[in-house]
């Protein structure tokens, strides 16, 4: 389980990618998943990933997938489990 503080961090975090997502789909109506991958990390900044990240690690995996829409779920695990990894 996770912390009322994690839990924000992790519904802030699903909003904001799906509200880039949403973004790039009006510029690109059909984005690749790369391409949404790369959009998403060039408009978000470290601090924000690195919060993503300690909450992910605290509440699981599927804590995100509480706060996706379906549409969104895959990318965005993508999109996280690359925060995941170190550099």
């Amino acid at each position: 389980m996770y912390s009322s503080e994690q839990k924000q961090t992790i519904v802030e975090a699903a909003k904001e990618i799906q509200q880039l997502l949403k973004q790039l789909e009006k510029m690109n109506p059909n984005p690749t998943e790369v391409e949404k991958i790369e959009y998403v990390n060039d408009e978000t900044t470290p601090s924000f990933k690195r919060r993503v990240v300690a909450a992910l690690q605290a509440g699981g995996e599927a804590a995100i997938e509480e706060f996706l829409d379906n549409a969104y779920v895959n990318v965005g695990k993508a999109i996280v489990k690359g925060w995941m990894k170190p550099e």
